[in-house]
């Protein structure tokens, strides 16, 4: 005798509702027949469907999220970076307040040592035919940010380490429900050979079929719901263990909508729309922006940076502000729309030997115009380096620019000093500006995201 478990889910969906109603259509339908046929389904949420450069997530909080979760019959969730880091020490403590499904996350915990009543590190459920399924969940680690908002988050590999023995002895199958991206999954799957199966996402790889690392499954679905993913795993009752274990990607976009789940994200959306179009500043001239120019508004708002930060100079890349502001009343709508991102304002210390690389890096036009993806920007290009507190020429040739005579307020830039320099929170990661990456004494300024300051610089022009 053999007993089927489906395992439908999705992950870093994004807050990208456009395809919601798709997705929960299909969800619900298949959950549906097959419990009819006396199998066992669960849906499971991978995190970061949560995301607050939409204005549903922004004007909710997250909320309107779990309600669509719930309404869509999830079972199980873990949650990602961006439930985790970019909503503030309250909005995360209760988003899952009302949630009908079950979080498992095992390597985060409120630094009052009382963590929310929904968090659990994992648990142990039956299928409809007594296999007993564990489950534990572990999201991405960023400790710089988390400290900062309350919470104390640790490393999957030495929890993994503590829980993961105990969970095994006490089921028939392991599922691991991971926030840490496919290069941390497959490192899990080769060091703990008890897990069965992986669910990842984080780092939006889409493998249509998944992929084994030595008897592990992992599996992921890409992200913003253009695909959701399918765990089948066959188990043999008379021997007792598996003996099948399939992944696949199913594409989202021939699908039919779900008119429920259509209406709610509608009403949802008005909703939003209701709330954030207060009005926030009036401006008493037009600012042009664009991505390769000069504006005053990214003058403003990298001047403000670096004063609320307190740092010795700023800069800010212009593709950070998405479209133009027109004089008159401006919304909370308009600032969300035209600077969405979810990044955060951060110092970094570094040398004028170091600061005179970054800005000549910046200044090639390859680094201009890249297309970047992830670390929190929501753009289509880096765009042109804007500064504050920092000036200097420019000469060699239009294919490659050189930076001379750089100056700190008017002084000389010393190679050998360290400068206390603020940024979007997107530098101090991966390897655009590698002096940043390396750099010690980073800081980071939590919550506030740079649409905040931006407010903030546009009141002051107001008064």
């Amino acid at each position: 005798m053999q007993e089927k478990l489906t395992i439908n889910y999705t992950n870093d969906l994004h807050s990208y509702f456009e395809n919601w109603p798709k997705i929960a259509g299909y969800l619900k339908g298949n959950k549906q027949k097959l419990q009819d046929a006396g199998e066992t389904c669960w849906l499971v949420d991978i995190g970061d469907h949560v995301d607050r450069s939409r204005p549903i997530a922004e004007a909710f909080r997250g909320k309107a999220n779990i309600s669509l979760l719930n309404e869509a019959g999830y079972d199980f969730a873990t949650i990602g970076n961006n439930e985790g880091i970019t909503l503030d020490y309250d909005d995360l403590y209760h988003l899952y307040d009302e949630a009908e499904f079950r979080v498992a996350v095992a390597n985060l915990h409120t630094k009052t040592g009382k963590d929310p009543s929904w968090m659990e590190p994992s648990w142990v459920v039956e299928t409809t035919g007594g296999v007993k399924v564990g489950m534990i969940g572990l999201t991405a680690p960023f400790p710089d940010f988390y400290n900062l908002i309350g919470w104390d988050v640790q490393d999957p590999m030495e929890i993994l380490k503590q829980e993961i023995g105990p969970l095994r002895s006490s089921c028939d199958v392991v599922v691991l429900l991971s926030h840490l991206g496919i290069y941390a999954d497959r490192d899990i799957a080769a060091a703990f050979p008890e897990i069965d199966v992986i669910i990842g996402g984080h780092t939006h790889h889409l493998l249509h079929e998944g992929e084994y690392v030595n008897q592990c499954l992992i599996t992921t679905a890409g992200k913003q719901g253009f695909y959701m993913g399918e765990v089948e795993i066959i188990w043999d009752t008379e021997q007792e263990c598996i003996t099948g274990k399939h992944a696949r990607a199913i594409p989202v976009a021939d699908l039919e909508d779900d008119a429920d789940t259509a209406e709610q994200v509608a009403v949802y959306s008005e909703n939003a729309a209701k709330a954030m179009h207060r009005p926030a500043v009036v401006l008493p001239d037009p600012m042009p922006c664009g991505p390769y120019e000069d504006s005053r508004a990214m003058d403003l708002l990298t001047d403000y940076l670096r004063r609320w930060t307190k740092a010795d100079l700023a800069f800010l890349n212009a593709g950070v502000l998405l479209d133009s502001f027109p004089a008159g009343a401006v919304s909370y709508m308009d600032i969300h729309r035209i600077c969405p991102h979810p990044i955060n304002p951060a110092t970094v210390p570094l040398t004028g030997e170091s600061l005179e690389q970054i800005v000549n890096a910046a200044l090639q036009p390859d680094f201009v115009s890249f297309p970047l993806k992830g670390f929190g920007f929501r753009g289509k290009v880096i765009g042109k380096m804007i500064y504050s507190g920092l000036t200097f020429d420019i000469t060699g040739t239009e294919a490659k620019p050189v930076a001379k005579n750089l100056k700190i307020h008017g002084r000389p830039l010393d190679p050998k000093k360290l400068y206390t320099t603020a940024m979007a929170d997107t530098f101090t990661f991966g390897s655009l500006l590698p002096n940043i990456k390396q750099a010690e004494g980073k800081k980071y300024f939590m919550p506030e995201m740079l649409r905040d300051l931006l407010l903030e610089a546009f009141q002051e022009i107001e008064k």
